[in-house]
């Protein structure tokens, strides 16, 4: 018989998040930001164990991301939210490739959720839609996301 691991429903209020927040594309972003903040609350983390901090753009993400994750255990979790439109060139591909790789490999690295909000969309419609629109809020999805993780992980080290 094999084991089955879900997250669950238990508390992370114990936990420590970043939240890493572009200031390009703004609009989109502070929905981001807005509805991954109301996930942590919904989950009872205290405002003291939230840290919240707006980089110029994208390309600064995962860096912030390190700093955090490099700080002594100040973050159990980093959530990264940001949002990359096609533009008349390729900028973005190059922006949006780099910024998935550096934080899928810091999350390997550190061994810690690291939560990939950041949108990579064509148009600005469908970022709209994405964040808090017909397709939802990737900011919640990825706080959530966060948070199942460490929840497992938690699970994990239980056992």
């Amino acid at each position: 018989m094999s084991n089955e691991f879900r997250a669950g429903d238990a508390s992370v209020s114990q936990h420590r998040f970043a939240v890493i927040v572009s200031q390009y594309n703004t609009r989109i972003t502070t929905s981001l930001h807005d509805a991954a903040l109301a996930t942590l609350k919904e989950n009872d983390i205290p405002e003291e164990n939230i840290d919240v901090v707006w980089v110029p753009g994208a390309w600064e993400i995962p860096l912030m991301a390190r700093k955090f994750l490099e700080s002594n255990n100040r973050v159990s979790a980093v959530v990264c939210l940001g949002c990359g439109i096609r533009g008349e060139t390729t900028h973005d591909q190059h922006i949006n490739r780099e910024v998935s790789q550096s934080l899928s490999q810091l999350g390997h690295e550190f061994g810690k959720p690291v939560a990939m909000g950041v949108l990579t969309c064509n148009t600005v419609k469908q970022a709209e839609a994405r964040a808090g629109g017909n397709r939802g809020n990737k900011g919640v999805e990825a706080t959530q996301a966060a948070i199942d993780m460490l929840r497992l992980i938690d699970l994990l080290k239980s056992q």
